[in-house]
């Protein structure tokens, strides 16, 4: 298939990266002329083409239905791109959100959109940095139909079910869809997609968090403010590492901690002023607009407004794991 890809950031360059490495044509855009030329150079010889402006990623783009994915912040420049595209796309077409929009914001442009017939999917991308290579995990909404029709543009850049063992009895469960073993999964209309994936962001700030603060804890076991026969020195490396190996705790953030730690135990290159990108916050106001309580998100992203103010080793592996998986960089000034 042939897609255009507009914001050709960490995410957006690789996402069009992988579609060439899969068979599928690019028609890529970015306002930073030096990052189309990146692209190009990196695609797959003769699947992408530049483009130098909405219009002209419009005007190269064939087939029966032009299709464009965003991949920008939220905000005004999401915004005035999808609006643009409404303006430039005919009946049928499909413009595809990837960015971290707020849910109720795609309710409200797949109604504009929609008056003009033009489908809009918004799709909650996960993987960060690693998504070239490893997948993205996706969750997306919109209307059936056009979430059918991109289905090859989802599956290749899906990770597909790897090396992860199957769930336990899940042939065998009732209307269980098959694509969610290959990482990417339609979960309803517009918005549903990245209600999914804002909860995702909700639950990763306190996952976190946790390993944050037991880090903290075992780093400061040698504080001259405890008995001395009470003191250890631990190696925050080492203990990464074993709990890479088995334990209940492992996972990709642990990985990711483990892997900063090697470079330099102190992490003394996080200045551990902890930024958020908004998904925990509309998380947190689902939340409350459903009156089910969230303590463990709550005091997670509070944690991050208060490491602006001054921080702890907790706020730097916080910062490393960041880094990790997708690039976010708060080193010292």
């Amino acid at each position: 298939m042939q897609i255009g890809i507009v914001g050709l950031g960490r995410m957006g360059g690789n996402i069009a990266v992988r579609l060439t490495r899969h068979g599928h044509d690019v028609v890529v855009y970015d306002r930073d002329t030096s990052a189309v030329e990146k692209i190009v150079a990196r695609a797959e010889a003769g699947r992408a083409t530049a483009a130098s402006n909405l219009a002209d990623v419009v005007a190269k783009l064939n087939g029966p239905k032009k299709i464009v994915w965003s991949m920008l912040p939220a905000g005004e420049i999401t915004e005035e791109t999808v609006m643009s595209l409404c303006g430039l796309l005919q009946r049928g077409d499909i413009v595809i959100d990837g960015g971290n929009t707020y849910y109720k914001d795609d309710i409200r442009r797949a109604k504009v959109l929609g008056e003009k017939g033009i489908d809009y999917i918004d799709v909650g991308t996960s993987g960060g940095v690693w998504g070239l290579e490893r997948g993205y995990c996706m969750m997306y909404g919109g209307p059936k139909a056009a979430a059918d029709y991109i289905d090859p543009i989802l599956a290749a850049l899906a990770p597909g079910i790897g090396d992860i063992p199957r769930t336990p009895g899940r042939d065998e469960g009732e209307n269980l869809d098959p694509r969610a073993e290959q990482g990417y999964l339609y979960c309803g209309p517009a918005g549903s997609g990245h209600f999914v994936k804002m909860v995702h962001n909700g639950i990763e700030y306190g996952m976190m968090q946790a390993f944050a603060e037991g880090f903290d804890v075992m780093y400061r076991k040698d504080s001259p403010l405890l008995v001395e026969d009470e003191r250890f020195s631990l190696n925050m490396a080492d203990i990464a590492e074993v709990w890479r190996r088995g334990s209940v705790v492992s996972s990709w953030l642990l990985d990711l901690t483990a892997q900063a730690m090697t470079k330099n135990g102190e992490l003394s290159e996080f200045s551990g002023e902890v930024n958020d990108s908004g998904e925990g916050r509309w998380t947190i106001e689902a939340a409350i607009e459903e009156a089910v309580p969230v303590p463990v998100m709550t005091a997670a992203l509070f944690t991050r407004f208060r490491s602006r103010s001054g921080n702890t080793y907790a706020e730097k592996v916080l910062s490393a794991m960041r880094f990790g998986f997708g690039g976010h960089v708060e080193t010292k000034d």
